[in-house]
Formats: C-alpha cells, sequence, structure tokens
C-alpha cells in the first residue's frame, strides 16, 4: 500500500531493529550497557566540586549582564505587556503608531523597546554582538529567523483545508474515513488562534518548504559558529504537506488503541504504558477470531526469535508490529468501535502526495545531515495533537539513525498533555533496546485553549492535563524520569525548556541528589530572549549550560512574533511580575549607588 511504502522509506534510513521483549520483565526496567552508556558516580567522581548553588533572589546578580537603559527598558516594556486594553488593540496601535511616524521613525521606536527587547537584530551579521555579549556571562545561543508569514485569516484556513484535504478525500466529497481529531476543520483551519508562544507554519507548495529548509540550513550553520555546544530547533509542518502527518497520526493512534483494547480484553486498563504486557497466547486467540489472517501467519508474527521469550508483549513489542519490514503489513486492519466492521490501517495516496511526503523527509534527512556537520543539535519541537503522533515517529526514526554516538536529535514532549509519561517512558525504553542516544527536550506546551476548543467542538477526549497544578507535576513527573535515566546515562540529554522558577528549582535540587554535575553536560535550561533573565544568567554565571533562544529579522517582518511576545508575557503574569520586582529593585540600587551608568565589564 503507498502508505506502507511511505513507511518504508522512513524505515529504510533507520538502524535495524534490535530483537525486543528478550528479557523478563523485571530486567526491561534496568538501563541496558550499551555504547559505553552506563557510568558509576561514586569514587571516580568523589573528587569532583558539588553542584553549584544558583542565587535567584540576587538582582545584582541577575542584571550583572545589563546596563541600567536596558533595565528600564525591560519594565518599560514588561509593564506594557501586563496592560490588558493594551494588549487587546496592540495590533491596531503598531498600525496607528507606523502610519503617524512613518516607517523610519517607528523602526526606530519599535528598536528602543519592544523589537529590541525581543529581538537581536535584522540579520546574522548585526546580532554577533549580543551573542558574545550573553556568551561572556555564560549563556550561550539558539538562533531562530523570527520572520513571519502575515497570512490573514481567511487565506490561512484556504491553505490549511487544501493542504489537509488529499485527492481521495476531494473526490469523495471531502468524506474522510480518518477519526475526528485527525479530519481538518474549517473552524480551526487557522492554527494561529489562541497561540502566543509558537510559530505557526501553512503549506502553500513545495517551493515554500524549500524556502523554509533553507533558512533552517542557514540557522544551523550559524548555531554552529555561535558556540561549541549549539542547538538550533526546527517545525516539521515547515518541511511538506500536513496532510501527511495527519494521516500517519491516524494510523499510529489507532494502531496504539487496539492495543490498549486487547489490553482492557485481558483485565490489564488503566496501567501506565511500560507496565501494560499482553499475554501473546490470549492475543494470538483474539487475532485470529476477528479473522485477520490464518492461525499459521499469526503464530509467525509472535515468534520468539523476534518477540522474546517472556510470553508477554507491551507496547513497544506492538508498534514494532506495524514497521514496514515485517510481513505485517498487508493485515493491518483494526476494529472500527462504532460498526463492529474491521477497516484497513493504511489508505491510499496518489503519485504526487507520495512524491510529497518523499521531499518532507529528504528535507528533514538534509538539515540532519547538516547538523551533524556542524555539531549542532537538533530540536524537532511539537505541535499539535492531531499531528504530533506522526511527528514524533519520524523524529524517533532520525534518531535510530543520527543518535549513535550522541544525541544530535531531540525530541520534544509537551507535559500538558495526559499521556507525556508514557511517551517518554516508552521513547527512553526503546532508546535503552536498540542503544541508541536518548534526547529530549520537556516543555509545558503551547496549544492549550486551541486544543481544548477544538476537542470540545469536534467531540472527541480533551488531551490537555485538567488543571495547571496537574500539568506542574506532569513536567515534574517526566523530568525527574530523565534525570534518572542520565544518571546512569552518560549519553542521554534533556533541554529543561521553561520559564517556571519552581521547576528551575526542582532541576537544581534533583541534579545535586543524583550527583548530575553542570560539567557533565547533559542538562540543559533554555528560556527567550528577554524573558527571565533573572534565571538565565545566574544559572550561566553558576557555570550551567543555559540558552537563550535568540529570534532575529527586519522589524516590519517579525511583528507577528513580537505580537506572541507581548500576549505570552501577559499570559504569565505571576513569573513576569517577580521579573519586574527585581528590575525596579537593581535600578533603585545603582541609583542609590551612584552606579546609575554601570557598564558590564
Amino acid at each position: 500500500m503507498a502508505l506502507g511504502r511511505i513507511l518504508a522509506a522512513v524505515c529504510s534510513r533507520a538502524l535495524r531493529l534490535a530483537p525486543l521483549s528478550t528479557a523478563a520483565p523485571k530486567t526491561r526496567e534496568q538501563p541496558a550497557a550499551g555504547r559505553g552508556a552506563v557510568r558509576g558516580r561514586g569514587a571516580a567522581e568523589a573528587g569532583r566540586p558539588p553542584v553549584p548553588t544558583v542565587d535567584f533572589d540576587n538582582a545584582q546578580e541577575a542584571y550583572r549582564s545589563r546596563r541600567s537603559w536596558e533595565l528600564a527598558r525591560s519594565l518599560l516594556v514588561l509593564r506594557l505587556c501586563a496592560s490588558p486594553a493594551l494588549l487587546a488593540h496592540h495590533e491596531q496601535l503598531l498600525h496607528f503608531t507606523r502610519r503617524l511616524l512613518g516607517q523610519r521613525l517607528f523602526d526606530k521606536l519599535m528598536k528602543m523597546t519592544f523589537y529590541g527587547q525581543f529581538v537581536a537584530g535584522e540579520d546574522q551579521e548585526s546580532i554577533q554582538p549580543l551573542i558574545r555579549h550573553n556568551r561572556a556571562f555564560g549563556v550561550g545561543s539558539i538562533l531562530d529567523y523570527g520572520v513571519e508569514e502575515d497570512l490573514s485569516q481567511e487565506e490561512a484556513e484556504r491553505q490549511e483545508m487544501e493542504s489537509c484535504t488529499s485527492a481521495a478525500e476531494k473526490k469523495d466529497g471531502g468524506t474522510s474515513k480518518r477519526e475526528k481529531q485527525y479530519q481538518v476543520h474549517q473552524a480551526f483551519g487557522d492554527r494561529r488562534d489562541g497561540v502566543v508562544s509558537a510559530r505557526t507554519y501553512f503549506y502553500a507548495n513545495e517551493a515554500k518548504c524549500d524556502g523554509h529548509m533553507e533558512t533552517f540550513l542557514r540557522c544551523i550553520e550559524a548555531s554552529g559558529g555561535a558556540s561549541e555546544d549549539g542547538f538550533s530547533a526546527i517545525k516539521l509542518t515547515a518541511l511538506g504537506r500536513p496532510q501527511f502527518l495527519l494521516q500517519f497520526s491516524d494510523v499510529l493512534t489507532k494502531w496504539r488503541r487496539f492495543f490498549h483494547q486487547m489490553a482492557a480484553e485481558q483485565g490489564k486498563a488503566g496501567l501506565d504504558a511500560m507496565d501494560t504486557k499482553l499475554e501473546v497466547a490470549a492475543l494470538q486467540e483474539s487475532v485470529a477470531k476477528m479473522g485477520i489472517a490464518s492461525r499459521k501467519e499469526i503464530e509467525d508474527w509472535f515468534r520468539a526469535e523476534t518477540l522474546g521469550v517472556s510470553g508477554t508483549l507491551d507496547l513497544l513489542d506492538w508498534n514494532s508490529l506495524i514497521d514496514s519490514r515485517t510481513k505485517l503489513s498487508k493485515h493491518l486492519v483494526v476494529p472500527n468501535m462504532q460498526t463492529g466492521q474491521l477497516e484497513p490501517l493504511l489508505s491510499g495516496f496518489t503519485e504526487e502526495e507520495e512524491q510529497q511526503m518523499r521531499r518532507m523527509l529528504q528535507r528533514m534527512d538534509v538539515l540532519a545531515k547538516k547538523a551533524t556537520e556542524v555539531g549542532v543539535r537538533l530540536m524537532v519541537d511539537a505541535e499539535q495533537t492531531y499531528f504530533q503522533p506522526a511527528i514524533s515517529r519520524l523524529t524517533l526514526e532520525m534518531q535510530r539513525k543520527f543518535n549513535v554516538e550522541k544525541p544530535l536529535i531531540l525530541n520534544t514532549y509537551q507535559c500538558y498533555l495526559r499521556d507525556a509519561y508514557d511517551n517518554v517512558t516508552l521513547d527512553v525504553e526503546l532508546a535503552r533496546r536498540e542503544g541508541w542516544c536518548f534526547g529530549a527536550k520537556l516543555v509545558r506546551g503551547a496549544y492549550m485553549a486551541q486544543e481544548r476548543a477544538r476537542a470540545a467542538e469536534i467531540g472527541y477526549e480533551d488531551p490537555i492535563n485538567p488543571t495547571y497544578e496537574a500539568t506542574n507535576a506532569m513536567y515534574h513527573r517526566c523530568l525527574d524520569y530523565v534525570l534518572e535515566e542520565l544518571k546512569n546515562n552518560a549519553k542521554a540529554e534533556v533541554m529543561v525548556a521553561s520559564h517556571n522558577e519552581d521547576t528551575v528549582r526542582f532541576t537544581l535540587r534533583r541534579m545535586e541528589e543524583l550527583g548530575l554535575h553542570p560539567t557533565d553536560r547533559q542538562v540543559y535550561f533554555g528560556q527567550l530572549l528577554g524573558m527571565c533573565d533573572q534565571i538565565s544568567f545566574p544559572l550561566g554565571q553558576a557555570g550551567f549550560a543555559v540558552y537563550k533562544y535568540v529570534p532575529y529579522g527586519p522589524v516590519m517582518e517579525v511583528l507577528p512574533y513580537l505580537s506572541r511576545r507581548a500576549l505570552e508575557n501577559n499570559s504569565v503574569m505571576k513569573g513576569a511580575r517577580r521579573e519586574r520586582q527585581l528590575l525596579w529593585q537593581e535600578l533603585k540600587r545603582r541609583l542609590c549607588t551612584g552606579n546609575l551608568f554601570y557598564r558590564p565589564a
């Protein structure tokens, strides 16, 4: 089948799967000692200095890298961002100010205020002084070309509907066999709606995707020159037609749900993903009763040499069955719980659609090879839940290929999702079994309001944790699990991408308890330029690996980015209020001590 051939193209680039489930369940819970990964932390490390302490309450140290006028600008901008009335009309105010002042004066005003706060400069040359300055105070840079296409809502919706509908669906009058969550809907065609902390790409044509790839390549190259331990970030929706991501996500989700349906039949519902194990004999009997294949074929799928000798099968074993290297592809059907009928899991694509998918995979490969060449870690950003299963699977295939000696490719886990912990634990275990290096970026998530509204409107289960407190608990649970893995695996790494001071304090405490030293360069921290300097710079000056996302681009072309930064500051009022208090505290100290004209050394 067409999608099967595309899946084959994806998987042919990866390392061949190691045999799964060859050990008893108890031994699976321990990290495998592959590729020199396990590291003891005993006498050999006893002579190292302790994990440095970081004081986030010391305003003088936090802003040692900033001149007084920069502190005043930060105070002004963050205060304006806290005004609901101003934010409600900020686009009209920007338009009016530009008409009143003219383009030249408007550009100067922006560079003195919002642009100067959140954007480093207009091009890679002009941002170098800021990069060097931050590096001198222990803070690295993740370059991000901040230019965004300024589409109208109508144009965004049109492009989204066109690019997410297959030729077969158009032929059938728009009817889709995908589940509700993985169908495109006009009301949510503009994916920017309700999103304040993430960039959105819309598919126009293959040439535009090539342009995005070239932009990412320039950022990767520049990041390699900006730091010895650089990072760069990409979005897969920028690299190809999103229809493929929707359909592939639908396939992966149905296959995973089928596993949990079989688990429920065996009385194992409600367990964590890695604790759910199916009895193979009972599973063979259930599949045989469905009439999917002959009993001999079914027994061949579950041979001891491919699935081990434990007599059980877990979700990782189950996912390996969908791999196109097995003979199962032609039998991939799942029960439709509404109709009770068996339906094909893989659907067909036209030749043109297959070519578009291959180009997306090729662009990913080009970016990963460039990152490898210049020594930059590539973070694949998370996106909406209806794209994310496919994004995670494609990222996993990149990790299998490129994370051989160190984690060059990092997957992003959104901890506001109910299944975040399952996703993290499954991928950690897969990396252990197959012997590649696990790399992760942990975020809370950027699409909460949109995801909730879409689930309620279309009629599927809300994928988001019920409360902010539940999301915090999920973040810390996932982070704690990954940090435990880092303790035993010297080649695993994590980026703690958070503006939450409590989360950073939690990370530092667990690093100390686990003996994870900043000189190990396994734990990284990330914040946005112009936000949370009171977290970033104390970390950097104490020797921790911390990075700022550094956007750049012409003033007029980064206005959508600036709008989102203003809205995001308003949405995290607690942190922004504390930041303003520290800024004002340091300004008053300099004024009272005669250091108003302080210049950083």
